[in-house]
């Protein structure tokens, strides 16, 4: 049986408040006053799509044994690296074996349901567990209606063949030439196409067609479908397609507009992750993705579904949110606002290649050592043991660090040195078992974070070498999640 074994999601915790774009944009585009309620989902400075893949990778990973993955495959349009894979840098912080295979998938906003369909046709064939991850932060045109109904997140599947809770039936799909928006290789942001049009010809046109195929192929009746998944922003959209294909609106999932934002390549698998969560055995669900065509894919939860995931999951991460109704905050993180930095930005943030390489496993897996003689955690690992009168040679061995609960020993803010998001908070942590480092903290608000505070290590970015355009990644410490 092939199917989803595992699921999990990450959203951004900052959440702009969609009032608070159309105030200041009205004066200009007061139309947007019909989409200015809720909030959507936005990037905090050092949050990217890669950073995002790993959070929803670790998600749906928590509690395994990652060494069954045999392969990675990352679906976006709006990765950071153009040459570069940036699937492979997912692959470095979650410390995965580097006998894996690893592929990036973009170019289109089914990229998603693609890559998870390639993923799917992979294990059946018998290329083992393979893990992926859709992820998003999309640029939008300041005062459009994108900017107001975009949202930033990303999600995970763990695709195999034992402990399925998923099972995989079929899939159809469509590959035509639509183009409802699209961003040549030049460009930063997206031209789109009217809305009307996208509605009537590309959603109730290509992906009714796309459903109504699927089923009868799939022998597949409207009315077995309990979750229908129909990624898209327009509202009252999925309904129409329920009903022209006789499935039961109560099907029709939540798209998480009001909360969230569209995620673009990752919403399908966003809201997928969703549905696993509150299925029950035995319920069917089609799963839509749309770009130049579409994708569907059909679902039968098994009785492995009842076992709850062991990650934050949707609900989770949504409760997790702090509303953000600074504008001009949200224009400076997603790029469209260039501030002065001040001179204590003007310094060099070039990476040594070489000493990236080499020192992979510590800065992107965040990898310490630990002595096989007294059991002493360190980070960065060394040839010589930090254990009090024993500082014995070669005796380390790996010791990944960022999956291990960590609390704060010592901590400051910093009104001087240069940050995007003054202050700059960084202080000392100690790891559950053993280990410490000082670290940048992030996600924090004053008053957030005390001694003692539990802190989980986030994967996020350090520095942008603005001079030739490339990211630096690290780990950094984030106030634990409270039950």
């Amino acid at each position: 049986m092939t199917g989803i074994v595992a699921y999990g999601a990450y959203i951004p915790r900052l959440r702009l408040q969609r009032s608070a774009i159309h105030a200041a944009n009205r004066w200009f585009a007061p139309g947007l006053g019909g989409l200015a309620k809720g909030e959507r989902a936005i990037a905090n400075w050092d949050e990217d799509t890669v950073t995002m893949a790993v959070e929803a990778a670790r998600d749906c990973l928590a509690g395994r044994d990652r060494g069954s993955v045999r392969g990675i495959c990352l679906a976006s349009t709006s990765a950071p690296f153009a040459d570069r894979q940036n699937a492979g840098i997912v692959k470095e912080a979650l410390n995965l074996d580097d006998a894996v295979s690893s592929m990036d998938v973009g170019a289109s906003r089914k990229a998603g349901t693609g890559a998870l369909l390639n993923a799917l046709r992979a294990t059946a064939g018998g290329g083992g567990e393979m893990l992926v991850v859709a992820g998003e932060k999309h640029r939008a045109q300041p005062g459009s209606e994108a900017e107001m109904t975009d949202g930033a997140a990303a999600a995970a599947m763990l695709v195999g063949t034992e402990n399925v809770v998923a099972r995989f039936i079929g899939a159809h799909s469509l590959t035509l030439d639509f183009v409802d928006q699209f961003r040549s290789a030049d460009r930063e942001l997206d031209y789109v196409w009217e809305n009307r049009w996208i509605r009537d010809e590309g959603y109730l046109g290509i992906v009714g067609r796309a459903i109504g195929e699927a089923l009868s192929l799939l022998g597949c009746k409207a009315q077995e479908i309990a979750h229908l998944i129909v990624p898209v922003p327009g509202r009252g959209i999925a309904e129409t397609l329920a009903g022209k294909a006789g499935i039961a609106a109560t099907a029709v999932r939540d798209t998480l507009a009001a909360t969230v934002g569209h995620a673009g390549a990752a919403h399908p698998l966003l809201m997928l992750a969703d549905a696993l969560a509150g299925a029950s055995p035995g319920d069917r669900i089609l799963v839509v993705g749309f770009g130049q065509g579409a994708d569907v894919l059909l679902f039968e939860a098994t009785d492995a579904i009842v076992q709850p995931a062991a990650g934050l999951g949707i609900a989770g991460w949504l409760s997790r949110r702090r509303a953000e109704d600074n504008y001009m905050k949200y224009l400076a993180f997603s790029g469209h606002l260039k501030m002065d930095l001040g001179m204590r930005a003007e310094f060099d943030q070039k990476q040594p290649l070489t000493a990236l390489y080499r020192n992979r496993r510590t800065v992107l897996g965040l990898v310490g050592g630990r002595c096989t003689r007294t059991g002493a955690v360190q980070f960065p690992r060394s040839e010589i043991s930090v254990a009090g009168n024993a500082a014995d040679r070669a005796t380390q061995e790996d010791y990944p660090l960022a999956d291990i609960p960590a609390r704060v020993v010592s901590f400051t803010a910093d009104q001087l040195g240069y940050t995007p998001d003054p202050p700059g908070y960084y202080g000392l942590v100690d790891f559950e078992g053993g280990g410490r480092m000082v670290c940048e903290f992030t996600d924090v608000d004053a008053g957030d974070v005390e001694v003692g505070r539990p802190m989980r290590m986030s994967f996020r970015i350090k520095a942008v070498d603005e001079r030739r355009g490339f990211i630096r990644y690290f780990w950094k410490a984030v106030p634990q999640q409270e039950a």
